[in-house]
């Protein structure tokens, strides 16, 4: 109700009328007159001189006057980026998310919506899957791509399972088999990819009981395939990875299938701010045409 009395004093202060104060501001001329008494009354001032000709502000008003002008000012404000918000016109996004999603769903998705919202700004966090959920608890970031299942503390949309895929030189000896035998997996120098602590590939070793021969270990899905196509070893990588690679492999599926499930992790939906919530409508747009 404050800064309902502040515009009637700033208006009837321009207008030197509570009568065209009253017009500007959709009131009626005695709800003005009511409001800025209560503004002396609060206040043990006076605020306007009335007289047979008008009404003008007092030494009082006069000192009062910039400073409740100034804050009608900012008030103006706020509603008006309040708007803008509501409209998505200003913003920023915060995602965490992982190699192989922000080289292949990320772009075309932040494309698709720049289109529609070309003033939200966007910050990505390249991590892996232990690092993401950390920033979504910590509100480091808004949401981020995850593997599911994941922390009982973050809300989880599915998004899809992305097959893992046995990678091999072009001169392999499976080269040509139809489905890459499980158990040839130890019998060839491997090159494990490994992000943080939920490592879906250590996983399947534990779960087919196979001791690899693991000679090189990183978190780069690029350095793993170059290894590979040196002839070094064999890995298994996410298929989505693979899309549209520059190196001489093969990619063969496992005789047993294993996928990796993608899913998109964050604190609380009904918590994200419009411009995120209106980016995960998106996410239908992260396959290519």
């Amino acid at each position: 109700m404050n800064i309902q009395k502040y515009w009637a004093f700033v208006k009837a202060a321009e207008f030197q009328s509570f009568t065209k104060a009253a017009d500007a501001l959709n009131y009626t001329q005695s709800g003005i007159s009511r409001m800025i008494s209560d503004l002396e009354s609060e206040w043990g001032v006076s605020l306007f001189e009335r007289g047979r000709t008008g009404i003008s502000l007092t030494s009082d008003g006069l000192k009062l006057f910039p400073h409740i002008k100034r804050i009608c000012k900012e008030q103006e404000n706020i509603m008006m980026q309040v708007e803008d918000l509501h409209n998505i016109q200003t913003g920023n996004i915060r995602i965490g998310t992982f190699s192989s999603v922000a080289t292949h769903w990320l772009p075309v998705m932040i494309k698709s919506f720049k289109k529609d919202y070309p003033n939200i700004d966007f910050e990505l966090l390249l991590g892996d899957y232990t690092e993401i959920e950390s920033w979504i608890v910590e509100g480091r970031v808004d949401f981020g791509f995850l593997r599911l299942p994941t922390n009982a503390e973050i809300e989880t949309i599915y998004l899809e399972q992305d097959r893992l895929l046995v990678v091999i030189p072009e001169d392999h000896s499976l080269a040509n088999c139809e489905k890459f035998p499980i158990n040839e997996l130890a019998n060839n120098p491997f090159m494990l990819l490994e992000k943080g602590a939920k490592a879906e590939i250590s996983e399947l070793f534990e779960m087919h009981q196979i001791s690899p021969q693991v000679q090189f270990t990183t978190w780069d899905d690029y350095a793993i395939m170059s290894m590979v196509e040196n002839g070094l070893g064999i890995s298994m990588l996410p298929e989505l990875i693979l899309q549209r690679i520059p190196y001489r492999i093969i990619a063969k599926e496992l005789e047993v299938p294993a996928f990796r499930t993608i899913g998109i992790g964050m604190r609380d939906q009904k918590s994200l701010s419009l411009a995120s919530k209106r980016f995960l409508e998106y996410l239908s747009c992260r396959k290519r045409v």
